[in-house]
């Protein structure tokens, strides 16, 4: 409990932007729409983070976007369509960071997903978070296959260089270059991702 005259610690605000905008060339349709244990895994995504500490949360939109947009009409998110969605990837996160900073300037970090990963959880955010506390790290990314992906927690500060970001690789360069300002958390669960109609098969056969 703070002392007399003492201001109370201040509260971590963050938000989870979850990267949706992809055309799903290789699934044959929107994989956003696919479900698993009866929900669609862009909604799978979005409600692991609405149980989450994060605000807000924003879905990122491109390829399909009315027909992903009506499943998201309930839940208490910021939809925001990337009018360059088809560059890659990059494109769907300067969309996310813009929203965030137009949403507040008091958001001390972004959280960014994606909607492919069925072992993204809400705890799979509050371990990265608290990496984060206990580390200071301006970036802290799960760990999986060898290298240092998504999901990745930005802080504020490095806002200005995902929004300039280009092409499909997105922020793969950040998380993986200078190892001295990047924490990684071990989260083997998230190397599964569904790409393709034999993933989504392998991804059900297992739910």
């Amino acid at each position: 409990m703070s002392k007399p005259g003492q201001s109370l610690p201040k509260r971590f605000r963050f938000g989870v932007v979850i990267l949706a905008a992809g055309a799903s060339t290789r699934m044959g349709v929107p994989k956003q729409l696919l479900e698993l244990k009866g929900q669609p895994l862009i909604v799978r995504a979005v409600e692991a983070a609405l149980a989450s500490s994060a605000w807000p949360v924003v879905v990122v939109l491109g390829a399909n976007a009315e027909k992903i947009r009506s499943v998201l009409t309930r839940l208490p998110v910021i939809v925001a369509e990337s009018p360059a969605w088809s560059e890659g990837m990059a494109a769907s996160i300067r969309t996310g960071v813009t929203t965030l900073q137009q949403f507040s300037r008091s958001v001390d970090a972004g959280l960014f997903a994606l909607c492919d990963q069925p072992g993204f959880t809400a705890d799979t955010i509050a371990q990265l978070l608290a990496a984060q506390q206990s580390t200071g790290r301006g970036i802290v990314a799960a760990r999986y296959s060898q290298r240092n992906g998504a999901p990745a927690l930005f802080l504020r500060q490095h806002f200005a260089e995902l929004g300039a970001l280009t092409g499909e690789e997105g922020a793969r360069a950040m998380l993986n270059g200078d190892p001295s300002r990047v924490t990684a958390v071990d989260l083997p669960e998230l190397a599964v991702d569904i790409d393709t109609p034999d993933d989504f098969a392998a991804a059900a056969a297992k739910s």
